[in-house]
């Protein structure tokens, strides 16, 4: 797992909502939006501390 903060594309694991999911969009800087890694759905996030990189959309 990688320590930089999150990113469009890539998979995240989000702590506080207790699941997996995928940036789609980071708006501001400062919310992170998230889709399920399968199915429908988002959510949001205002704090990227809580968001840890599975895999980077690099990999």
């Amino acid at each position: 797992m990688s320590e930089r903060s999150p990113w469009v594309g890539d998979l995240i694991h989000d702590e506080d909502a207790d699941r997996r999911g995928i940036v789609t969009d980071v708006r501001g800087g400062a919310v992170w939006v998230l889709r399920p890694e399968a199915g429908p759905g988002l959510w949001t996030s205002e704090h990227p501390e809580p968001l840890t990189v599975v895999e980077s959309r690099q990999s």
